[in-house]
Order: C-alpha cells, then sequence, then structure tokens
C-alpha cells in the first residue's frame, strides 16, 4: 500500500503537471474518510527551483528524501535544461529497491534516462513519443493512450491526462470507490474513454500540386458517395492498379485507407460544430450507418463518436 510520496521539482518544471501530483497525493483528505499520504517535495538541492513559467517553487527535501518514498512521482519538464546526474542515480536507486515510480508527460524522458523504460511500455505526451523511442530505442513507447501501467512504472501521457494517470494509481491501490470520490473532490471525471489519438492535431489540406490533387479534392467534396478504388481511378483516367500505386507514392497509404481517414474527419468536423443526429453525420460522411461509423472510429480513435462529442463539441450558446 502506498503511504509515502515524493514529488520532484524538477528544473524547468511545467506547473500543470507538478500541481496535478500534489493535489491528487499532496491534500490530506482524511475527513472525507478518503487515504492521507506521507507527502514530501523534491529537489535536486532540496532548495527553490525555477519553472518554464518564470516562477519558482521550493521544495523542503533534497534527494535523500527519495530513499523513503514508496511512490516517486515525475513531472513534465523543460527537455532543453539537463537534470543533475545524481538525481537520476537516486531514481534508478529508488525503484530498485521496489519503489514504485509515475511520470506524467516529459517526466517519461528521466524515467528513461534511469533506464526505467527498457524493455517496458511506456507513454508520454503525443508531441513527444517519437523523441522518447528515438532516445531510448529499448522503450516501447505507445502514442495513442493516456497512460500505461507496467506495474512498477507508470506513465502517463500529456497535461490533463496527469489526472488519468493518478486516479488510475489510487484506483488500483485503493479501489475505484476511493479514486472516484477524490475524482469528485477535484471535479473531474474518473475515467476517460479513448487515448490520445482524439487530441492530436489533424491535418487539413494544403495546397496540393501532386498529379492526384484534383481527384483528392473531388474525393473530400463527395465523401457521401459509394467511392470505390475502379470509381476513383477512373476519375483520375488511369487503370486501379497503376492508381493505387500512384496513391500509395503521392500520399503513403491506399486509397481506401485514406479515404476512411477522411471520412473519420469528416465525422469529427461534425460532432464537433454541428447537433446533428449521428446517422445523419454517417450518411453525409460515407460511412452509411451508425455502427460503421462507431467501428472506424474506434479503430482510428479509441473512442465513440458520442464519447467525442461529449467532449470537443461546443456549447449551444458558443461560450466557451
Amino acid at each position: 500500500m502506498l503511504r509515502n510520496v515524493a514529488v520532484l521539482a524538477l528544473d524547468g518544471a511545467h506547473a500543470f503537471e507538478l500541481g496535478v501530483f500534489c493535489e491528487v497525493f499532496g491534500i490530506d483528505r482524511s475527513q472525507d474518510a478518503l487515504p492521507g499520504y506521507d507527502f514530501a517535495l523534491v529537489s535536486a538541492t532540496g532548495d527553490s527551483v525555477p519553472t518554464r513559467h518564470g516562477f519558482e517553487v521550493r521544495a523542503q527535501h533534497g534527494p535523500e528524501r527519495l530513499a523513503a518514498a514508496d511512490l516517486v512521482c515525475v513531472p513534465a519538464y523543460d527537455l532543453t535544461v539537463r537534470q543533475p546526474p545524481f538525481l537520476v542515480e537516486q531514481l534508478r536507486a529508488a525503484a530498485d529497491r521496489g519503489a514504485q515510480v509515475v511520470s506524467i508527460c516529459t517526466g517519461a524522458f528521466l524515467l528513461g534516462e534511469a533506464g526505467l523504460l527498457d524493455g517496458r511500455r511506456c507513454t508520454t505526451h503525443w508531441r513527444y513519443a517519437d523523441e522518447l523511442a528515438r532516445r531510448h530505442p529499448l522503450a516501447r513507447v505507445e502514442s495513442d493512450v493516456l497512460y500505461v501501467d507496467e506495474g512498477r512504472v507508470i506513465t502517463g501521457a500529456g497535461t490533463a491526462a496527469g489526472v488519468d494517470t493518478c486516479l488510475h494509481l489510487v484506483r488500483r491501490e485503493h479501489g475505484s470507490a476511493v479514486a472516484n470520490a477524490v475524482a469528485r473532490r477535484m471535479v473531474a471525471p474518473p475515467h476517460r474513454d479513448g487515448g490520445q489519438r482524439q487530441y492530436r492535431e489533424r491535418p487539413l489540406p494544403q495546397g496540393r500540386t501532386g498529379s492526384l490533387a484534383p481527384v483528392l479534392a473531388w474525393i473530400e467534396a463527395n465523401l457521401d458517395r459509394e467511392l470505390t478504388v475502379p470509381a476513383m481511378a477512373h476519375r483520375a483516367h488511369l487503370s486501379p492498379r497503376t492508381f493505387a500505386r500512384r496513391f500509395r507514392q503521392e500520399t503513403g497509404t491506399t486509397p481506401l485507407q485514406w479515404l476512411t481517414g477522411q471520412r473519420v474527419l469528416a465525422a469529427q468536423h461534425h460532432l464537433e460544430s454541428t447537433g446533428d443526429p449521428v446517422a445523419a453525420i454517417a450518411h453525409r460522411t460515407g460511412f452509411g450507418t451508425v455502427d460503421n461509423l462507431r467501428h472506424h472510429f474506434a479503430r482510428r480513435l479509441g473512442t465513440t463518436p458520442q464519447a467525442y462529442r461529449r467532449t470537443f463539441a461546443a456549447p449551444p450558446d458558443g461560450t466557451p
């Protein structure tokens, strides 16, 4: 059972991610019959550290405090700031003696430096996933999840996914009732559907100049039609085989995979910006049925159309 929690205040720390750990594990909720923790904020020097936001955070403990921790929390930090090697060694030592280690966002990079990601599944913010994989090739980086639980090592994705990560840990250690109560105190959902895929930036068509550019624009304008490869090839005045070959050369994927991606993008747009029924959106985007739309939505984004709309749809009155 986790009782003793140490949170690293790193040079260049991101305040939100640091605050998530402090919120979940650093507040006494015993009056609500919830678990309490022996909480400590730790820095490399046991003194103030600058955050990336222009203010400092004062930590009352140095890295030796990690020796007593059951749980060591590593928040996000500015990757251009090199953390002291002895802090990495202390983190590795804590893990070696059996402490639980959890990171949020770029905090995973410090776990990687300590060798704690080697051979393990892990995650970070989707923007940094490729860089994490490059720096730590033995890590099995997953960019489309909110968190990864590998037993003694848990890694969370970017920013708000830190809340999901911490609530998952609370749920695992204390059960759903406790995690739900903590979530209510934080005015946060105890569990979110889907993963990071639904939050990725969606590239918009930009001034294509390739030989298939007019065909791609036509397809995007006619997603509600039954679009087969022969039909698309006919539009391009090519044989289906030649069309498929050129299509992969220009887009890096097959015609049907690209078409499905465009239909999902269009469905996302309609779910965000309209109140139209999901059945109407399925028809308008060429999926035909709600079941077909739901199937491809889940495969591409890891969530359902209804859950996506609840997360991203603008309020009816347009207020934020």
